[in-house]
């Protein structure tokens, strides 16, 4: 563990005229987990106790918390405070193909399980009717799971589909697509939008990380061969573990 009452000096790292001090910061911060001295799973101090050493103000040391998390460097967990992430594997979903969250994981050999914290059938909400093509007469099927891999909390989706297509949401356990194939009904292609988030205190805590944290935001409409949309899911990922990738290649 890093004696942060001498690597945080002011003189350790601040250099007049080389730019914001919380840029200053944050690279020193950075050098710090590139050299070693502090390491996966090292807690950082408090943002008060930070700014008390390094003698600036809090807003600077959060403007250097929040980079070193956009990059990847440290993560925040909900309750406990700012650590060094540690060095495990983070896992990959390829943008160009239509894998389902469970199916991706089994392939790494992960266990995936599911928590339903929603399961039921309403009427549509106005987004809902237009993604799925919905009259106000017809029913929708919503399903909110809060997804893990190996126990460790990943993603949070809300899915919802037309009643014809999921009837029972409550028979949904684990993958959904797989559920569609028994039923004939699984989509064959699908349009995402993938968007960079601050996560809300409802979805941080389901995810364990800090309010505000940053996290991907997936929103997916899929088809049936018929065109017809089926599905319209929203989906949160930590990005410190979930990276999604896609394949350019020319025409």
């Amino acid at each position: 563990m890093a004696d942060f009452m001498t690597v945080l000096d002011q003189s350790e790292w601040f250099q007049q005229g080389r730019g914001p001090r919380y840029r200053q910061l944050f690279q020193h911060i950075s050098g710090l987990v590139a050299a070693g001295i502090l390491a996966p799973d090292d807690q950082l101090p408090s943002e008060r106790d930070i700014a008390e050493i390094a003698q600036v103000s809090r807003v600077t040391v959060r403007k250097a918390i929040a980079e070193l998390v956009l990059e990847g460097l440290i993560e925040q967990r909900q309750g406990a405070g700012s650590f060094v992430r540690g060095g495990g594997e983070r896992f990959e979903q390829s943008l160009s193909s239509l894998v389902s969250f469970t199916e991706n994981l089994q392939a790494r050999g992960i266990v995936s399980t599911s928590e339903v914290l929603l399961s039921g059938v309403f009427r549509p909400a106005p987004n809902e009717a237009v993604v799925l093509g919905l009259s106000s007469h017809h029913q929708v099927a919503r399903v909110h799971r809060l997804r893990r891999g190996d126990g460790v909390p990943m993603a949070l989706e809300h899915s919802s589909l037309p009643e014809d297509i999921l009837p029972r949401p409550d028979k949904l356990k684990t993958s959904l697509y797989d559920l569609l194939r028994t039923r004939g009904k699984a989509p064959t292609r699908a349009i995402q939008r993938v968007t960079a988030v601050n996560a809300p205190a409802p979805i941080a805590r389901h995810l364990e990380l800090a309010e505000g944290a940053a996290v991907l935001q997936i929103e997916r409409t899929a088809y049936l061969a018929t065109g017809r949309p089926i599905e319209f899911t929203s989906g949160f990922y930590r990005s410190d573990i979930y990276d999604f990738v896609s394949e350019l290649r020319l025409e």
